[in-house]
């Protein structure tokens, strides 16, 4: 019986079936009461997991056919809400057919309900973000607790270069998740697993006939815990990068992914035939805005800027739109383009000044935990930026960021590698992370006591990655919206803050720090009995809205250093004098360095507080120390007592 079944269809789908079968079977024993009781507080638990490549050569080519296939179980009323399912497909990603049912009881008997409705839907779309990635969404009927969801799609690979990473943990409990891939033997795969650190994934190879079949398979996974300010899902569930490194076909032997000359040889596929034929307005453009620069990093900084100025980042990514960069003189004239059309104008404007060394380059953001040593496939990038080489040193230029200045990162590609094309070949770059001193906020404010109102004047400045996310932030808002805007930057003390009047400086100048000039009254801060007065002088707690829970699993990512300088200057109200002031301080850890001094002079209390960030993503380990540190500043936000002066009779 196996032999006819085996005639009829391919290793893949029969593989793909009895593997299901055996899972059903083994699922079957277990009874809705059972899941319910083992997952009491869930609403709803993965079956099944399971997903398959088969690869194999056909016509002297490769043919890769994913077969996916899942099952859950409703748990709970409540659960019966999340009726619906996706996956994807695009251009490069081709839909064969899919199935899909609701499994429910019927008479004690287990009655499949076809999914009828069914959409397609663009998988991603912003005002800045446009791609061919099709989803197709299921609505499964008639769920009740104990029914069950199943679904099952084919799809096929068009580019044996990009193949999907498999990912064994989601946020829910899964019982069985499993990951097979069915080569022919003269083919070569390689493989690496990342977050399995106790080795809990499960391998076997087994070889039938003229078929290897590779099999990872993860049993009662517990659900990922999502959670704030973590560094990204690729870092904390368990997943398998596979990739093809060659096939054999007769005496040949053809090379994909092996190392990063393999990858580097593909990108450059990609890029080789790019800006063959000269755009006179944008090289016109190119010269004139260079002539008068003295240096070649000033003509490349006039250009970076240039670009963020004049081309908007709007991304239309469809089949391999999404690793071509489009034309120089097509971005030139649209005025828009992806970060690989940026990446491409800033090159080409580059060589119309007579700059040589200003390079494409491919990186990865920082959610990608991969380096291309351990992964040289094209799962470790999903960005493209320019490089420019100065000397020995490398700057990096993304314009997708309009705010970042010139000589700085953007935020996302700090202590990243960079693959860097060269006239020679390539070089690996390790982007840098950015000190906190140049991302550091100067807040000074003068303050007098009125009214019972604490008043002040101040002025704060943003620099580095500080700057531009807070313009960023502000945007192009105007009127009362941009002003609650600006308060919520400044504010002091509590909610009783009022942002009277506000002046800003080098909005639009990158290499200035974005300054605010504004002055506030503050109600209800200050406490007066009697005689003396009493105030905090912290009017911002930096870290303080920041500890760690305990019960927290992701290492926490602040993304970017940061320092923060404060000088307070408090007036001393007349016939006042201060009774107490709290210690100067210093701590001073592998996390954080902060100091404060409180100084009496010309009858004012200053206060001058610094605090730096010393790490911006605090690891699990480190978790005890942040609190303790945390918990230590808080015990220095002492009060300041000041007391009236005796009246003295003649």
């Amino acid at each position: 019986m196996i032999q006819m079944i085996w005639s009829k269809l391919s290793n893949k789908l029969f593989l793909a079936m009895l593997f299901i079968v055996i899972c059903l079977n083994t699922n079957a024993q277990n009874t809705f009461q059972d899941y319910k009781k083992a997952y009491p507080d869930y609403n709803e638990i993965v079956l099944l997991d399971f997903q398959s490549y088969d690869i194999s050569i056909e016509d002297k080519k490769l043919k890769i056919i994913q077969n996916s296939n899942f099952e859950s179980m409703i748990l709970t009323e409540n659960g019966i809400h999340n009726n619906q399912e996706s996956f994807t497909y695009s251009e490069l990603v081709k839909l064969i057919d899919y199935e899909a049912f609701s499994v429910v009881n019927n008479n004690g008997k287990e009655k499949k309900i076809k999914v009828t409705q069914s959409t397609e839907k663009q998988s991603s779309q912003s005002s800045v973000f446009h791609d061919d990635v099709k989803q197709r969404q299921l609505s499964f009927p008639n769920l009740e607790a104990g029914s069950k969801k199943v679904y099952h799609y084919s799809r096929e690979f068009i580019d044996p270069y990009l193949l999907h990473k498999f990912i064994f943990s989601g946020g829910i409990p899964i019982k069985n998740a499993s990951f097979e891939v069915i080569t022919d033997k003269s083919i070569n795969i390689g493989y690496k697993i990342f977050n399995d650190p106790n080795n809990k994934i499960e391998f076997t190879r087994k070889e039938k006939k003229d078929k290897i079949i590779y099999t990872w398979t993860l049993k009662d996974v517990k659900p990922i815990k999502f959670e704030s300010n973590d560094p990204g899902y690729l870092h904390i569930a368990p997943h398998i990068d596979i990739f093809i490194k060659d096939y054999q076909i007769g005496d040949k032997k053809i090379s994909i992914l092996g190392d990063v000359e393999d990858l580097h040889k593909y990108y450059t596929g990609f890029v080789k035939n790019l800006n063959k034929k000269e755009c006179i307005d944008l090289k016109k453009i190119a010269q004139e805005i260079t002539k008068d620069k003295a240096t070649e990093e000033e003509k490349v900084k006039s250009i970076f800027y240039w670009v963020k100025n004049n081309i908007k980042y709007i991304a239309f990514e469809s089949g391999y739109d999404g690793f071509i960069p489009r034309e120089a003189e097509l971005v030139f004239e649209r005025k828009f383009g992806d970060c690989k059309d940026m990446a491409n104008i800033i090159v080409s404007m580059s060589k119309y000044a007579n700059i040589e060394n200003v390079n494409l380059c491919w990186i990865g953001t920082r959610e990608i935990p991969y380096s291309y040593t351990e992964l040289p496939t094209p799962a470790v990038d999903n960005h493209m930026i320019a490089a420019y080489k100065k000397d020995d040193t490398y700057i990096y230029l993304d314009a997708t960021d309009k705010e970042t200045r010139f000589g700085l990162p953007t935020s996302f590609i700090q202590g990243k590698e960079a693959l860097i094309n060269t006239p020679n070949g390539y070089t690996i770059q390790k982007v840098p992370q950015i000190d906190a001193e140049q991302n550091k906020v100067n807040d000074y404010v003068q303050l007098q006591i009125k009214d019972n109102k604490l008043k002040g004047n101040a002025k704060i400045d943003f620099h580095g990655f500080n700057r531009s996310s807070i313009i960023m932030e502000i945007g192009d808002t105007s009127g009362k919206t941009r002003m609650e805007i600006i308060k919520n930057i400044v504010l002091k003390g509590n909610n009783k803050f009022i942002l009277n009047t506000y002046t800003e400086e080098n909005l639009s100048d990158r290499d200035l720090p974005y300054i605010i000039n504004y002055n506030f009254e503050l109600d209800n801060y200050i406490i007066q009995l009697e005689k003396e007065i009493y105030i905090n002088p912290f009017l911002t707690k930096t870290f303080e809205k920041n500890p760690i829970q305990k019960d927290r699993e992701s290492s926490y990512d602040f993304e970017i250093l940061s320092q923060f300088n404060r000088i307070y200057e408090f007036e001393i109200p007349v016939n006042y004098s201060i009774k107490y002031k709290p210690k100067n301080y210093t701590i001073d850890n592998e996390l954080m360095q902060s100091s404060c001094n409180f100084e009496v002079k010309n009858n004012k209390l200053i206060v001058t507080h610094k605090l730096q960030l010393k790490k911006a993503i605090i690891t699990k380990p480190e978790f005890e120390l942040w609190d303790e540190t945390i918990k230590k500043l808080k015990t220095y936000l002492l009060i300041v007592v000041a007391q009236q002066k005796p009246k003295w009779k003649n």
